[in-house]
């Protein structure tokens, strides 16, 4: 996998389209493993979190052939 950062504060925006706040980076406590916690910037806002590793993918370009972005997620330069 290519070397990508994460910034905390910085809004993302989903491959499928809606946008998200990364809050955080935190750690499971029984593997260790990181995952990034995130805000929905629609609807009732709620907080979710995902593996790392999975934020950072790339999409299934087999799955969805007609996505553009190369990510899962991708940092919005342009609010």
């Amino acid at each position: 996998m290519e070397n990508r950062n994460i910034y905390i504060n910085k809004v993302y925006q989903h491959f499928k389209g809606n946008k998200y706040l990364v809050v955080d980076i935190a750690k499971h406590c029984d593997s260790l493993e990181d995952f990034v916690v995130y805000r929905a910037l629609y609807g009732d806002g709620k907080l979710w979190i995902r593996p790392l590793n999975d934020f950072l993918s790339e999409v299934d370009h087999q799955k969805y052939p007609n996505v553009l972005q190369k990510y899962r997620f991708e940092e919005v330069l342009n609010l």
